[in-house]
């Protein structure tokens, strides 16, 4: 009888990219692929290390494994991923429920680690990080109608307060080519909208081309027939040409929405990060970036609680928010990562302070959040249908101006019987929350 395989998959969109190479794998080996794991024989988690409660969210989760192991509910534990390259035998070590440790270099050992686990064995493999494959074979586990296009492995910027680069290798892209091919499968597959990831996007091509070739992927990109809308996520502001800028103001594929992580405006703090740019180089660009793309919508990410930070720089990243208006926004308190530059600098600013920053900050977006929902009320929105809440009694979805996971959506009703992957027009009637609520008033079968 073939060995039952589940996997819990945490952390971010580019480590869910490889859990599906991975149950391809599997899948194509004779596995039995099953989604719940109180069914399998063996459980794979594969597992984010990139800050703190991301590891406890891993850890907290092979414990819960380990607990149906002993209970006899499950034979084996595999754990791949992040934590298992960043901590390797320590994680045998201290949990001795798991049976397999795999690297990221090791991951089409896969087979071999669910063979021994379910025998009850114990194995551990760790390779060169530049040898995990970088295309392949999926099972895709999104929603059928999106998918992550993974455009691009590690990472060359080295901030200080980042693991990634001793993690995931130095940086390293993927032909044009292979990824319209991949985008072509994808669309094939029922995907409408295809999200465009990699730790730094805008960096893509540099390696393989001796120069940023994203703008010319999103042409390529964009010609993929079936694929509705092209979403980029991770660009870093000082990498965004003015190739990028018109690429995306002029495909009426590429929803008007750039990722732009930031991190901080002033210039001392992003100098000690080894991130680019200062407060006036970031508000000019994005003061040109809504000039030159009407309707957009920019999402960003600032951390607060970094090793010198005083409460005037406090102050002036709140000035900053204020003023620039992001549409979207989220808010990290610095976590002093082991291995890391500023996990040993000075001036560690303590955790109780980060945190009440981090408050801060989000309190203060949710009511810049509010007002510019509040603006979107009498407008007509197309909308990505996501399925049916019975509950509410009502449908939901998501606008272009939505990511998967991170932002909002927009509960709506409608006369019509919709079915997810459909694009419909709504209304928006009232603001909750974070989401838009409205009426649908006409619909486009996908």
């Amino acid at each position: 009888m073939a060995t039952k395989v589940s996997m819990i998959s945490l952390g971010c969109s580019k480590n869910q990219v490889d859990a599906e190479h991975l149950l391809a794998t599997l899948a194509q080996n004779d596995f039995t692929l099953v989604g719940d794991v109180s069914e399998s024989d063996v459980v794979i988690i594969n597992t984010c290390g990139f800050i703190q409660s991301a590891k406890e969210e891993a850890i907290e989760n092979i414990l819960e494994m380990a607990s149906l192991k002993k209970e006899g509910t499950i034979r084996g534990i595999v754990v791949t991923g992040c934590l298992a390259e960043r901590y390797r035998d320590e994680i045998l070590k201290e949990m001795d429920e798991v049976n397999v440790v795999l690297g990221i270099g090791a991951n089409d050992q896969i087979c071999e680690a669910v063979k021994k686990a379910a025998a009850g064995e114990v194995m551990s493999a760790y390779d060169e990080k530049e040898k995990l494959a970088l295309g392949g074979d999926r099972v895709l586990t999104t929603m059928p109608y999106y998918s992550y296009l993974k455009i691009a492995e590690g990472c060359d910027n080295w901030c200080t307060y980042c693991a990634i680069p001793q993690i995931r290798g130095k940086f390293r892209s993927r032909p044009i080519e292979e990824l319209v091919e991949e985008a072509k499968w994808l669309a094939s597959q029922g995907v409408k909208e295809l999200v465009v990831v990699a730790q730094d996007t805008t960096r893509y091509g540099e390696d393989l081309y001796g120069e940023y070739r994203l703008a010319e992927l999103l042409r390529e990109l964009c010609k993929v027939e079936g694929l509705r809308w092209i979403r980029t996520l991770y660009c870093y502001p000082d990498k965004i040409t003015d190739e990028l800028i018109d690429v995306i103001a002029s495909e009426p594929k590429l929803v008007k929405y750039l990722d732009i992580p930031i991190q901080h405006c002033c210039g001392e703090i992003l100098a000690n990060m080894n991130r680019p740019m200062d407060e006036a180089s970031l508000r000019a660009l994005f003061a040109k970036l809504r000039e030159r793309i009407p309707g957009l919508t920019l999402r960003t990410t600032v951390m607060v609680g970094f090793p010198g930070e005083t409460e005037e720089q406090f102050t002036a990243l709140c000035e900053f928010i204020d003023s620039v208006r992001f549409d979207r926004l989220g808010c990290f308190a610095f976590s002093p990562e082991e291995g890391t530059a500023a996990a040993q600098m000075e001036n560690q600013v303590e955790e109780s302070v980060r945190t009440r920053r981090e408050e801060v900050v989000m309190t203060q977006q949710s009511v810049i959040m509010e007002q510019k929902n509040a603006e979107k009320i009498g407008e007509r929105v197309q909308v990505l249908v996501e399925g049916f809440d019975r509950y509410g009694e009502c449908y939901f979805g998501r606008t272009a101006a939505d990511a998967p996971d991170v932002d909002g959506k927009i509960f709506f009703t409608s006369e019509d019987h919709l079915t997810a992957g459909d694009f419909v027009k709504v209304r928006v009637d009232e603001v909750m929350d974070y989401d838009l609520v409205g009426e649908c008033v006409s619909y486009q079968r996908a």
